[in-house]
């Protein structure tokens, strides 16, 4: 048997924690990860109805995709229905795991599924996620940098879009002198010592700064380690919300929107004025995406896929792009099987179940 707190190191390694927005609350919200699992149930939305499902098919997590507990709750009375869903999963010793933010940033995640739903090529992130890159500046002799790069580098530093093992490394002099307390790897106390080092230089996701520390500590020569951070303002090309590719073939706004009603499976479409173009390049972000309009416009979009736009936001178009709205839960609409089909590939011991709930609130005449 496995326990909750294993399917959440897997649920980690699908949708790193870390790649969450700061407004998000991602990862475990209800239950014991200690716990022994019986089952898996992945669904959109973890309602009442949905803790009613795990309980009749015997399964003691929830995977959501929105979190359940979004904002702070002074009393659990069962007034609403996020207290009735959390006093019946905390009753029936049932974990709850939101996933939200942590997927739709990743490259594999929320919009990728978007994209692949539509057969759209040559992805890339709409909006690349700024003040998540850092850079490691840290000085060796030239018999230790080897061992020191191959450690940051299994920490998870180097990585930079499609290429690993990233460095830049150069020669100087270093200077040193030990006190009465110093054990020096060269040199003597109180000795004056210049010697040739190699600077090495890498950058690395912030989230794995201990991660990284720990492998240079274990891995440098000298007893003091010398180094630096720094924050970068570099943007991270493969991390961020929304995604903007290409279809096979161009296609009119209007054969195009039929196209994405059907795919999606959205029983309606809001959009902006057509301008009268064939489409080729389109931009996607599943759920709330209003604030990224922009982005579409500045990436040469021709249209722009998204949910719950507001009036006045359909001008934004500007007659510079096609803009819809496909619907909140249309857009995430395979989310939960794509969750389903990593879970299943990692966890062979019981059942990860797709639920059969459809938690969608917007219903249409």
């Amino acid at each position: 048997m496995s326990k909750i707190k294993d399917i959440l190191s897997i649920l980690e390694e699908m949708a790193p924690l870390a790649y969450a927005e700061d407004f998000d609350n991602v990862g475990l919200l209800v239950g014991d990860q200690n716990n022994e699992a019986t089952g898996v149930l992945v669904c959109h939305d973890a309602l009442e109805s949905i803790i009613d499902e795990a309980i009749a098919k015997k399964c003691n997590l929830v995977v959501c995709f929105h979190p359940i507990l979004f904002s702070g709750l002074k009393k659990i009375t069962g007034k609403d229905y996020v207290e009735r869903s959390i006093i019946k999963a905390i009753k029936n010793d049932i974990a709850i795991y939101a996933v939200h933010t942590a997927l739709d940033n990743h490259q594999n995640g929320v919009n990728k599924i978007f994209c692949d739903a539509l057969g759209l090529i040559n992805t890339k992130v709409l909006v690349p996620k700024e003040n998540f890159i850092r850079k490691l500046v840290t000085y060796t002799i030239a018999e230790n940098a080897e061992k020191v790069r191959k450690a940051l580098f299994d920490a998870g530093a180097g990585n930079i879009g499609n290429y690993e093992d990233c460095s830049f490394n150069s020669k100087g002099i270093g200077t040193f002198m030990g006190n009465e307390n110093s054990n020096p790897k060269l040199g003597e106390r109180f000795e004056f010592v210049q010697t040739e080092e190699i600077k090495i230089e890498v950058t690395f996701e912030k989230h794995l700064e201990n991660k990284i520390l720990k492998a240079l500590f274990q891995n440098h020569a000298y007893e003091e380690v010398a180094y630096e951070i720094y924050d970068l303002k570099n943007q991270h090309q493969n991390i961020g919300l929304g995604m903007i590719g290409e279809l096979k073939e161009p296609m009119k706004e209007k054969d195009f929107l039929l196209f994405v009603k059907e795919k999606m499976q959205s029983e309606g479409i809001r959009h902006s004025n057509f301008i009268g173009k064939e489409v080729k390049k389109i931009a996607v972000l599943g759920g709330a995406g209003s604030f990224a309009i922009k982005n579409a416009i500045q990436a040469g979009a021709d249209v722009y896929l998204t949910a719950d736009l507001k009036y006045h936001e359909f001008y934004q178009a500007e007659n510079q792009l096609l803009l819809a709205d496909i619907g909140h839960f249309e857009s995430e609409r395979y989310t939960k099987n794509y969750i389903v089909e990593y879970l299943r590939k990692k966890i062979l011991n019981f059942a990860v179940i797709l639920s059969e709930e459809n938690s969608n609130p917007v219903k249409y005449l």
